[in-house]
């Protein structure tokens, strides 16, 4: 688990590097059925929330409610409902997993909460 970490700090500190974002986002935790990965995925955000406070950036941080009510228009869509609608905002990606989606609908409910600050 320490060498998985470890490798996620690289290279999301090589991609803030090489693509010098604004700010970053993060899905907030929430809590499984399975204890385990729960203390997995927090380790993993810890991890991502260490790497752009280090790059010196802001961090948005959302439910994964609002990430569904920001994309769907409800808080309890599902994830074929997410990946949907990614196809109808970013037509022609095709996300390598729900992970994937998940992570771009976090960066566009990121996006669209900045303008509207």
């Amino acid at each position: 688990m320490a060498q998985r970490l470890l490798t996620l700090d690289r290279e999301l500190t090589d991609i803030i590097a090489t693509h010098q974002p604004d700010s970053g986002a993060v899905e907030e935790v929430f809590v499984n059925t399975n204890p385990q990965s729960t203390l997995k995925l927090g380790q993993a955000r810890g991890v991502c929330l260490l790497a752009l406070a280090r790059a010196g950036m802001p961090v948005g941080e959302y439910a994964a409610r609002l990430v569904k009510k920001a994309l769907v228009g409800t808080g309890r869509a599902e994830k074929g409902q997410i990946q949907a609608m990614l196809q109808i905002l970013l037509p022609g990606v095709k996300p390598a997993g729900a992970d994937a989606a998940d992570a771009l609908a976090v960066a566009i409910t990121h996006a669209n909460m900045a303008k509207a600050l």
